[in-house]
């Protein structure tokens, strides 16, 4: 179900001010045009190689001009083995996870960290349960319903359409480049995830032994000798 915004001030799906503003801006300003796929992916953390292909924590983080909002996307990713006994051969992998939506809007382009509240400037926090499918390295995650997490500041009641993110991934860089859909602002929204945890099984700690001494500690002389 699509949610509707009521808040102008909190929603990213909701536009701020005229379309001949915006493409002025992008004239005068070219530095605010939408972020690239590379300059996304410098504000991301070293990339995490894990033993599960899918598995793990993915995380985008850009600033979508139309809004003057930052955006960090966290994915987590598990596998779904709720009908592992009847799947098929070669069908696709069903996903289950969770997908956190964290805002600021209206804090400028070099604001790549929320800061301290102030009149004007929304910072929010949307939680999302989340399923998808991975098929061969074709991905689609998506969310499946919506709560607010934490509103820092700004409106504290403001609509949310659910992110549906879909791509390939490609495990030598450990990215899943997405587009996002929202049935709302976003549609081909180009995200770049990078996974950046693992779910791998912590190794039990290995047992310490004492080594021997090197010359066994010389006995006492008595009746026993």
């Amino acid at each position: 179900m699509r949610a509707q915004p009521t808040s102008h001030a909190t929603s990213r799906r909701v536009l701020h001010g005229s379309l001949a503003a915006l493409l002025a801006a992008l004239v005068l300003l070219p530095s605010l045009a939408p972020a690239t796929i590379e300059e996304q992916r410098t504000r991301l953390p070293p990339p995490a190689t894990c033993q599960d292909p899918i598995e793990g924590v993915w995380m985008s983080h850009k600033f979508e001009t139309p809004g003057d909002e930052w955006m960090i996307f966290t994915l987590e990713i598990h596998r779904d083995h709720t009908n592992d006994a009847n799947a098929q051969p070669g069908a696709p992998i069903a996903l289950t996870g969770h997908i956190q939506a964290h805002a600021w809007i209206g804090a400028g382009p070099t604001a790549s960290a929320p800061p301290p509240c102030s009149p004007g400037l929304s910072h929010w926090i949307v939680e999302m349960t989340a399923a998808g499918t991975l098929n061969d390295r074709r991905l689609d995650f998506w969310g499946t319903r919506w709560a607010i997490g934490n509103v820092f500041c700004g409106p504290r009641h403001f609509g949310y359409n659910l992110d549906h993110f879909s791509g390939v991934l490609d495990p030598t860089i450990q990215e899943f480049q997405s587009v996002n859909n929202d049935g709302g602002r976003a549609v081909n929204d180009p995200t770049v995830f990078r996974r950046v945890r693992c779910f791998d099984p912590v190794a039990p700690p290995h047992p310490f032994v004492a080594p021997p001494a090197f010359q066994p500690p010389a006995r006492r002389m008595g009746c026993s000798r």
